[in-house]
This record gives C-alpha cells, sequence and structure tokens, in this order.
C-alpha cells in the first residue's frame, strides 16, 4: 500500500539541470543531458548563423555546438574557466549548448511550475515550459526539444551536413 501513495509523487515531479546566462537562471530536463563539459574550442563551419559557434569530434561523432548567448540575444560571451557546453540528446540527434555555468539539478513539483506570462507579440515565450521558484530563486524552465527542433534551429543539421 505504502507504493501506491508514492507513485503519484514520483509521476508529478521532474528533475531539471539548472544553468547561467548572464544574471538569469534556466533549467532543461535532465533526462535530456547526455553530459557537462567544459567549453573547449571549435570548428567553424561556414556560412553558419552567428549561434552556431561550430562543431566538435565527439569520440568520433560531429556535434553542432550553440551558444545560447547569442541565440537568446544577450551578447558575446566571454568564454572563461566556468563556461562549460551541455551536451543534449534532442529527437535523435547530439547537440551541445554553450552556457555561462551549470549551478545544480532541482527536483521540482509540477505545482511549482507556474506558466510563462502573456507578452503578447513582444516577447517569444514559444520555448518557455513555464517558471518555477526553488528556494528565493526564480527559474526559467526552458522547452529544449521544442527550441533546438525550431526552424531557425534546423540549421544545426545544415552545419552537420558541412561537417561531413
Amino acid at each position: 500500500m505504502a507504493l501506491a501513495e508514492t507513485a503519484p509523487s514520483a509521476a508529478t515531479s521532474r528533475e531539471v539541470l539548472v544553468f547561467t546566462l548572464g544574471e538569469e537562471e534556466y533549467g532543461i530536463d535532465i533526462l535530456k543531458v547526455q553530459e557537462i563539459r567544459g567549453y573547449d574550442s571549435v570548428t567553424r563551419i561556414a556560412r553558419a548563423p552567428a549561434f552556431i559557434k561550430g562543431v566538435i569530434n565527439l569520440r568520433g561523432s560531429i556535434v553542432p555546438i550553440v551558444d545560447m548567448r547569442i541565440r537568446f540575444g544577450l551578447g558575446e560571451a566571454q568564454y572563461d574557466a566556468f563556461t562549460v557546453v551541455i551536451v543534449l540528446n534532442i529527437l535523435g540527434r547530439t547537440v551541445g549548448m554553450v552556457v555561462d555555468g551549470v549551478s545544480d539539478v532541482l527536483e521540482l513539483s509540477e505545482d511549482s511550475l507556474k506558466p510563462p506570462p502573456e507578452f503578447g507579440a513582444a516577447i517569444d515565450t514559444t520555448y518557455i515550459r513555464g517558471l518555477a521558484t526553488a528556494a528565493e530563486r526564480m527559474i526559467i524552465i526552458m522547452d529544449i526539444e521544442k527550441l533546438l527542433s525550431s526552424d531557425d534551429m534546423a540549421l544545426v543539421d545544415v552545419a552537420r551536413a558541412g561537417a561531413r
């Protein structure tokens, strides 16, 4: 009987990896994360959009690297010892995401996730699943699958094909 009582709470929570871009904290589903690596040099791909920094060879696989600061229009990143690449598995492909840093993994209950505010056409909230608060922190929960499979990010496939 104790198992039946605990099963619903497990289904109503999720673990998110929290990362920073500038002063803001973002969260993504931990199940999408393959690994976290330090930022290293990338091979640029000609005519790729500015947010695609290039590609890396990750154990024999060519992985496109997307700089999330540039993608979100937050300016150029200063790459330092804290800059990391979060390697993700999204829709059967591997993509690296450059962020300013990773802070922790949080378990969030579904009821702690609030819908994103309506900004109208001024701000695109398509890629925001919601906002969560945890210990006085506001965390923007991203729908990373939707973001990385969007039309403008489909160029990641072009970059991958160009590297072969």
